[in-house]
C-alpha cells in the first residue's frame, strides 16, 4: 500500500485525483468510502486503508450508500480516462501511439495518464500497448497469412524484434506459433505426489506446464490439446529427476526447486509471478498485499487473475496468496490441495 500519511491527506482534502486508487474503511461505523466521500471526516485513529473494495469487504466493511465506493458505473474521471485509454490502444491493433497523444486525446497530462495507469493496472501504457500488439500478432499468425504479414500487421517494425521476444512471450517462435505449435518437442512425466497425480512437461527450454489432478490420463489429455501440433511425448531422465525434486518439495523434503520455465506470460504476469516467488515458504501475502509491492495497489483482482493463469503449480507459488480477511482465496488446483500445501509449508518449519 502507498504511503498512508498521503492517502490521510487525500481523504481530508477530498482530493479527486485518488478516487478509484483507494477506499478507507471507518473501525466504528464499518463503514467504508471513496477519499472524495461528502460524509463527515471520521477520526484518523478509526481509519483503515484498502487498495480495492473488495479487500475492504473481505476485512468486514460494508460499502457507504452515498459515495458507492463499489459503483463502477459511478467512477471519477481519472478512472475514465484510464478505460479510454485502453480503448483506444486496443483499437489501434498494435499500431504504436505516444503517451503524449494518448493524454491528448483522453484528457490530463501525459505524467498523470502514466501514474493513473499503473496504479489501476500494474502496467504503463506502453506495456498494455505490447499487450494488445502480441494478442493481435497471436490473432494473425492463427489465420494463417505468413509470419512475416502478421509481424507487420501487428505494428513490428522488423521480425528481428519479435524473434528476440517470442521464447518469453509466445513460448516458442512466430512460425513454430503458427503451426500449433508443430516442431516443437514437449515431454512430460505423470508420478503419483501427496497432492494427486502431478504432471510437469517440459521443452528443450524449460518447465511448460506443472499440473495436479487425480486422472493421469485426464492430464495428459489436457497438455496434448494445450499444444496440438507439437510432438507430445513421455519424458526422459532430466524431467524425471526435476519432478523428483518437485515432489520432494511437496513432501517437505527439500527447499523450493528453482527450476528454468519456459511459459508464455504478459509483463504484467511476470512481474507478479516474480513477486510471488519471493515469499519464503511457510508464509502468504494477500492479493492487495503484492499488488502494492509490484507498484499497482489498486490491481488486486489482476494479481488474482495473474495467479489463476499460473500454467506451473508450485514452481510459482500462487498457493501462497491468500485473502485479505484471511480466508484462502481460489486455487486452480483446488481449495482442498491449496490448504494442504499452505499447512504442510507451516508444519515444516514448526
Amino acid at each position: 500500500m502507498l504511503d498512508e500519511r498521503m492517502l490521510w491527506t487525500a481523504v481530508t482534502t477530498r482530493d479527486p485525483k485518488w478516487d478509484g486508487m483507494f477506499v478507507y474503511g471507518v473501525a466504528s461505523t464499518r463503514i467504508f468510502c471513496r477519499p472524495t466521500c461528502p460524509s463527515r471526516r471520521p477520526r484518523r485513529a478509526g481509519v483503515r486503508f484498502f487498495a480495492t473494495p473488495e479487500s475492504a469487504s473481505e476485512a468486514g466493511f460494508r460499502a457507504c450508500r452515498r459515495c458507492r465506493p463499489s459503483d463502477l458505473a459511478s467512477a471519477e474521471p481519472a478512472i475514465a480516462r484510464v478505460r479510454r485509454a485502453c480503448e483506444i490502444i486496443a483499437r489501434r491493433s498494435g499500431r504504436a501511439v505516444s503517451l503524449a497523444a494518448l493524454a491528448r486525446q483522453v484528457g490530463g497530462s501525459p505524467y498523470h495518464l502514466q501514474r493513473t495507469f499503473r496504479t489501476l493496472l500494474g502496467v504503463s501504457p506502453r506495456e498494455y500497448a505490447e499487450t494488445c500488439r502480441l494478442g493481435y500478432l497471436r490473432a494473425e499468425l492463427r489465420n494463417g497469412d505468413g509470419v512475416s504479414a502478421a509481424v507487420y500487421g501487428a505494428g513490428y517494425g522488423s521480425s528481428s524484434r519479435v524473434y528476440e521476444k517470442s521464447a518469453r512471450t509466445l513460448g516458442m517462435t512466430p512460425a513454430t506459433y503458427a503451426r500449433g505449435g508443430a516442431g516443437e518437442h514437449v515431454h512430460f512425466v505423470i508420478t503419483p505426489s501427496p497432492l494427486g497425480q502431478m504432471l510437469v512437461a517440459a521443452t528443450p527450454r524449460g518447465v511448460c506446464r506443472v499440473k495436479l489432478g487425480d486422472d493421469a490420463a485426464a492430464l495428459e489429455r489436457e497438455l496434448r490439446a494445450e499444444y496440438p501440433a507439437a510432438q507430445v511425448a513421455p519424458g526422459d531422465d532430466r524431467l524425471s529427476a526435476w519432478i523428483a525434486r518437485i515432489v520432494d518439495f511437496v513432501k517437505g523434503e527439500s527447499p523450493d526447486p528453482r527450476l528454468p520455465l519456459d511459459v508464455r506470460a504478459t509483463a504484467f504476469q511476470w512481474r507478479v509471478w516474480r513477486e510471488l516467488q519471493k515469499i519464503p515458504r511457510g508464509m502468504t501475502r494477500s492479493y492487495a498485499e503484492i499488488a502494492a509491492r509490484i507498484g499497482a495497489p489498486t490491481a488486486a483482482r489482476a494479481v488474482a487473475r495473474a495467479c489463476a493463469a499460473n500454467p506451473v503449480a508450485l514452481l510459482i507459488p500462487c498457493h501462497r496468496v491468500v485473502q485479505t480477511g484471511g480466508g484462502l482465496g481460489g486455487y486452480h488446483w483446488g481449495v482442498e490441495r491449496k490448504r494442504a500445501l499452505l499447512a504442510g509449508e507451516r508444519g515444516t518449519l514448526a
